[in-house]
């Protein structure tokens, strides 16, 4: 099955699903019943992050935090560490590398070891198998939600990003294919679920149990990693010290952080993470909503919400922009409220997305609207209207970025 058809799949899953079966799964029936995390100690009383949120580098919203975008001016295709958004459900574990161990179990490895006697890894096992090096993007499916709201004028739940919980990094660990393959993967395997060692989610009384989202086994067996090292240096906690998954083009919430257990299952798997959570629902959506796996494309700005540029002279707008359905192809910009557009200058890789630049120098002193839009090697162009959904997932529209010149 390709990832393209993830969508049909997913249809074919929750329509085996009885309303009971549906309800729970969701966590509106029960609470979910997990092992005790392998906790030595948590962020601090005043901040669920651990590492330091500098108000030049991030706007934070409780247990999460947007990197701004002009503190990547001048930086390369990396996001440094101490930039990169963090998005929780509830704090940062710290946790003890020598007792981690990594847990397989369920219907889809060979001999269907139990959850109670699983195969196990440990963080020295995991790093002497092969690695692999890969640049990839990890970005919250709600990344632009806020412009739902400021922009097309639409009511949406949940934290009101900007375009900053996006970010690139360089990953090394293992393919998951590898472990897989070494706990007895079988070819009846269909789906994996993977749990993560941070607090148990409770919102609205009812307790969700630990952030797990199923990934069918052929794209866990494509190009997703058991990450051990970001930028070249171990996981930080706040990015999934020890190992955590990343899930390149898909969704962030499928890049789970603090791995500790992945049920491989010969029948599809459900969490409140595919039922509840992370689907498009609104007008245009079929019954029940539609699953978010890849991401779309978008476009950013390394300037300041609301600059302030001098005038009479020439200034360089930089910028970057990404796609999860193919590599960016073209980047064009408009200054002049979108009646006109340039094509930009590419610069770098374009791994992981586009870095790029324009001159520009304005005709005067007043207030204007810069906008970037992408196009991606699928044909994919940023729309200047977003579609609505109820959980404001995906903004991938053209965003108006205003400006001040002086």
């Amino acid at each position: 099955m390709r990832e393209t058809e993830e969508t049909e799949y997913d249809r074919s899953r929750l329509a085996g699903l009885s309303r009971r079966t549906a309800l729970r799964l969701a966590g509106v029936v029960g609470a979910a019943v997990s092992a005790g995390p392998l906790w030595t100690g948590r962020a601090s009383a005043a901040s669920p992050i651990v590492k330091p949120l500098p108000a030049d580098k991030f706007v934070v919203y409780g247990s999460n935090a947007e990197m701004r975008w002009e503190s990547m001016s001048g930086q390369g295709e990396l996001v440094p560490v101490d930039r990169f958004f963090v998005r929780d459900h509830t704090e940062t574990p710290r946790i003890d590398a020598a007792g981690w161990r990594l847990k397989l179990w369920g219907s889809g490895l060979r001999g269907a070891p139990p959850e109670d006697r699983p195969v196990e890894f440990g963080y020295d096992d995991l790093r002497r198998l092969p690695s692999r090096t890969v640049t990839a993007r990890i970005e919250c499916a709600g990344n632009g939600r806020s412009f739902f709201t400021s922009q097309q004028g639409q009511r949406v739940e949940g934290t009101a990003w900007g375009l900053g919980a996006v970010g690139v990094a360089r990953w090394r660990g293992v393919p998951l294919g590898t472990v897989l393959r070494r706990a007895g993967l079988t070819t009846s395997a269909v789906d994996i679920l993977p749990k993560g060692l941070d607090r148990e989610y409770v919102t609205g009384g009812v307790n969700l149990g630990r952030v797990r989202r199923p990934l069918p086994v052929r794209k866990a067996l494509r190009d997703v990693l058991l990450a051990y090292e970001m930028n070249g240096e171990p996981l930080p906690p706040d990015h999934g010290f020890p190992v955590r998954l990343v899930v390149p083009d898909w969704i962030g919430i499928s890049s789970i952080k603090w791995l500790g257990r992945i049920e491989v299952a010969d029948r599809p798997l459900y969490s409140p993470w595919n039922t509840q959570y992370y689907r498009l629902v609104g007008p245009g959506y079929p019954a029940g909503g539609e699953l978010v796996t890849r991401q779309n494309t978008k476009s950013a700005f390394e300037l300041p919400w609301a600059a302030t540029l001098g005038g009479g002279r020439e200034h360089v707008l930089r910028g970057r922009s990404w796609s999860g359905t193919g590599r960016v192809r073209r980047v064009e910009v408009s200054t002049d409220g979108g009646r006109t557009w340039r094509h930009t200058t590419p610069m770098g890789a374009g791994h992981g997305w586009q870095r790029w630049a324009i001159p520009w120098r304005p005709p005067g002193p007043g207030s204007y609207t810069v906008r970037a839009r992408a196009t991606d090697s699928s044909g994919v162009t940023q729309p200047d209207v977003a579609p609505y959904n109820t959980q404001g997932y995906l903004f991938g529209a053209v965003v108006a970025h205003p400006v001040t010149v002086t």
